[in-house]
């Protein structure tokens, strides 16, 4: 009993310094419009800057994303928290542009080291038994920290001084005390190899996993490209059409994206792959629907609504995904499906995101996010359809 509460303290505290780090990566969103009107760049640079935090998640994912595995868990994460270290003194120092630049780029990796190796160490912390509520422990706070870091910085900006500072200063003392935290950890992985061990991983997803796959991780793609939409631009469509100038309120509405998305994650636990999968991709639909009626009537309420219906319904499709792909896999390859599934999320909360910065200019921020959202739903309808047709097999 007394191993089974230390075994479940570890955890948690790994889970704890997982969100800190987690809340670091989304924490500048709310306040984009302020770095706009301080630095005066356009729509299409907030989706670049923006952007570059997730390419730089998939070439951490992909040169390293199993260093933990050889290094240990520990030294990872530890280098995690100092790439998000990095990242917050480069907004504290952000004079021009080029430092939201380096900023996003190191949060980034902050982001793509401890996505790996914060799940395995939440995981391994567990006692015998608890691997299932270890994962959504893991999941929880992965989605909750990203939900954290507008809520946070929107509350700060709105309502204590030095918008542009102060959610920083706060971060990197989270920062801090988490490093202070995680070296009084124990190291789960017993076996340890050089650094030079690891090696790039490559992409691939096997014939037999393929018709799995395909419809997974196009849900996968459209659930996080409407994450990185309301994560980019919409602070900014909030104060531009429907006069919310009031920070905290637009970091809420992002951070509801985050939280139902746990929410539905933790759903499709009890719902099961089968129909997790199809029931995500309705919930994606709707909640792109939502989004267009808000576009289009400037209200609110809808966009409430679709950050709440789409988060849940990104957190069911991208769970089942996970799960079906996962159970598809021969063992000697889950490692790299599952790789190839986060490298296409992540692509998703970064090429749509820039291509709605493209057509802003000519199109307006309104008439951009109609044509994401009608791309959107033409591939959430398609992977629907496949799914209706050839449900994923029971036993994945």
């Amino acid at each position: 009993m007394a191993g089974d509460r230390h075994g479940w303290r570890v955890c948690l505290l790994g889970g704890a310094v997982f969100a800190v780090c987690m809340t670091g990566t989304t924490l500048p969103t709310p306040l984009y419009p302020l770095y706009q009107q301080k630095f005066g760049f356009s729509e299409l640079t907030v989706t670049v800057v923006y952007a570059a935090y997730a390419f730089a998640v998939i070439g951490v994912l992909l040169l390293a994303g199993d260093a933990s595995d050889a290094v240990g868990r520990r030294p990872v994460l530890l280098w995690g928290l100092g790439c998000a270290a990095a990242s917050a003194v480069c907004f504290l120092c952000a004079t021009a542009l080029g430092w939201l630049y380096a900023g996003r780029l190191l949060s980034g990796f902050s982001a793509g080291l401890f996505t790996g190796a914060a799940t395995a160490y939440v995981m391994e912390s567990a006692p015998p038994g608890g691997t299932s509520r270890a994962t959504f422990v893991a999941t929880a706070v992965n989605m909750g920290g990203l939900g954290c870091g507008p809520l946070l910085a929107g509350v700060l900006a709105e309502y204590a001084p030095w918008p542009l500072y102060l959610p920083f200063a706060v971060h990197l003392a989270l920062v801090a005390c988490s490093a202070a935290v995680l070296l009084r950890l124990p190291e789960t992985v017993a076996e340890r190899r050089p650094l030079s061990t690891v090696r790039p991983r490559r992409p691939g997803v096997p014939p037999r996993v393929r018709p799995v796959f395909g419809p997974a991780a196009t849900a996968s793609f459209v659930g996080f490209a409407l994450l990185g939409v309301f994560t980019s631009v919409s602070p900014a469509f909030l104060a531009r059409y429907l006069d919310v100038t009031d920070h905290a309120v637009s970091g809420l509405v992002v951070a509801l994206a985050f939280f139902t998305s746990t929410g539905g994650q933790l759903a499709a636990g009890r719902v099961g792959t089968v129909r997790s999968l199809p029931l995500g991709c309705a919930g994606l639909l709707a909640g792109l629907a939502l989004l267009a009626g808000a576009l289009h009537w400037d209200l609110l309420t809808l966009v409430v609504l679709s950050a709440i219906v789409g988060g849940f319904g990104q957190g069911l499709a991208f769970r089942g995904a996970l799960s079906a792909v996962s159970g598809a896999s021969p063992p000697d390859r889950r490692a790299a499906v599952i790789s190839t599934l986060f490298v296409v999320a992540y692509l998703g909360i970064s090429v749509p995101v820039i291509g709605v910065g493209l057509l802003t200019g000519p199109m307006g921020l309104e008439g951009a996010g109609l044509v994401f959202i009608a791309c959107m739903g033409v591939l959430v309808v398609a992977a629907a359809g496949y799914l209706l047709r050839r449900p994923v097999p029971a036993g994945t």
